[in-house]
């Protein structure tokens, strides 16, 4: 009777918990869609000049403020945890949208950015402070900018534009909070790879694998 118990623990146990595990990960292999189809973006001014686009692109999105100098604290947790590490696929893009009149302060952070980063899919865009906020408004987000007009949260937006993240009610999330570094290495690291699971495994499905993802 022990020896069969011993050779339960040993042997059976853990393909049961495996399989367990395994189940549980292909069941949450899809991030649910928190605001489907939110708006692109419009004729705003960019920092180097080029149109951007939420259309066939993941994007993380976040509203700088005017205080993005202040903060940018927020901005070097992202680049540090996530930038970095994925920066390199083609169909990615890291876009924040402030008001006009930061665009000194933007250049001061990426030039000080670029003495150890590859700033090429930062974007930044520039609105008037009522023209964001009627942006943001349109997301119909729980989270509200702050008085300067920004957030420290960031969003994952998918190729189709739909904002991404968790609907549980006991774990809602909608965006990541860029002041805390764990959150970025953990909850939005994690829903990241999520994102970029569906991709792949629709481009395997397809048979149209692609090194942009």
């Amino acid at each position: 009777m022990k020896k069969n118990i011993v050779l339960f623990v040993l042997f059976i146990l853990p393909i049961v918990a495996y399989l367990f595990f395994a189940s549980g990960v292909n069941g949450f292999t899809k991030l649910p869609v928190i605001i489907p189809k939110i708006a692109d973006f419009g004729e705003w001014q960019s920092l180097d000049g080029k149109k951007a686009t939420l259309d066939n692109k993941i994007t993380i999105l976040g509203f700088g403020g005017t205080e993005i100098l202040k903060n940018r604290g927020n901005l070097f947790n992202l680049n540090e945890k996530i930038y970095q590490k994925y920066h390199t696929f083609k169909d990615l893009q890291f876009v924040m949208i402030c008001p006009l009149g930061t665009e000194g302060d933007v250049h001061q952070i990426m030039d000080a950015f670029d003495d150890f980063t590859d700033v090429s899919n930062w974007h930044f865009l520039f609105a008037t402070p009522d023209q964001i906020n009627a942006y943001y408004k349109e997301l119909k987000l729980v989270g509200k900018l702050d008085s300067n007009t920004g957030t420290p949260n960031v969003f994952i937006v998918d190729k189709e534009r739909n904002l991404r993240g968790r609907k549980d009610q006991d774990e809602y999330k909608e965006g990541y909070n860029t002041f805390h570094p764990s959150e970025l290495s953990n909850e939005m690291a994690d829903d990241f790879k999520i994102i970029l699971y569906e991709y792949r495994a629709a481009l395997k499905k397809n048979n149209n694998a692609s090194k942009q993802l």
